[in-house]
């Protein structure tokens, strides 16, 4: 069983997330995502802050139910 990571990668974030990365960069430059930095190239991202982030993302809408109630 494989742990799950503390911190992400852009990259490992949009392969876990299923983001793009344009749209992660978006998001960071709208202080949206926090980093942090290790080192001068790597930027990093929280698990805890990836969390908060997804949460506070809008909700979508409900799927309409398929008629004669299956699903």
């Amino acid at each position: 069983m494989e742990a799950s990571p503390n911190a992400f990668t852009i990259k490992r974030l949009c392969a876990a997330y299923g983001v793009g990365r344009t749209f992660v960069f978006a998001e960071i430059k709208a202080g949206r995502l926090e980093t942090r930095k290790a080192g001068a190239r790597k930027t990093l991202i929280r698990k805890v802050d990836a969390d908060r982030w997804l949460d506070s993302l809008t909700k979508g809408k409900p799927v309409p139910a398929l008629a004669g109630g299956e699903a």
